[in-house]
């Protein structure tokens, strides 16, 4: 599996765990430290990972069957470094979702999300 194959895998775990309020995946694709930060309501909302997880899993599960939404824009890679652009949609919504991600023991980690709402 090449670099790129890797990290499109996470962000597949990322959108699959927010489409369908999946702890596990969301778990697994962030690493522990990572910091979920964006504006909402005219403030900066600034998330823990376990409190993003939280709150999609308050949000609640697409319907079975949904095909989520998920578009890969760009990925830049350097050595244990990558940047990816993704327009995915959470709770009716769509996002440009800006993911940093680390290589940390052989395994792409996202650890922070800089996220844009359109209206």
């Amino acid at each position: 599996m090449s670099e790129e194959q890797a990290i499109s895998a996470v962000v597949h775990l990322y959108v699959d765990g927010m489409a369908f309020a999946n702890e596990g995946a969301l778990r697994k694709a962030f690493h522990p430290n990572a910091s979920i930060v964006g504006n909402t309501e005219g403030a900066i909302e600034w998330l823990t990972r376990d409190a993003f997880i939280a709150a999609v899993v308050r949000e609640g599960s697409a319907p079975p069957g949904t095909q989520p939404l998920m578009e890969i824009e760009t990925i830049h890679i350097t050595d244990d470094a990558a940047s990816v652009k993704v327009i995915d949609e959470f709770a009716g919504a769509r996002y440009t979702d800006y993911l940093s991600l680390l290589k940390v023991d052989g395994r792409w980690l996202i650890i922070n999300k800089v996220w844009h709402r359109h209206a």
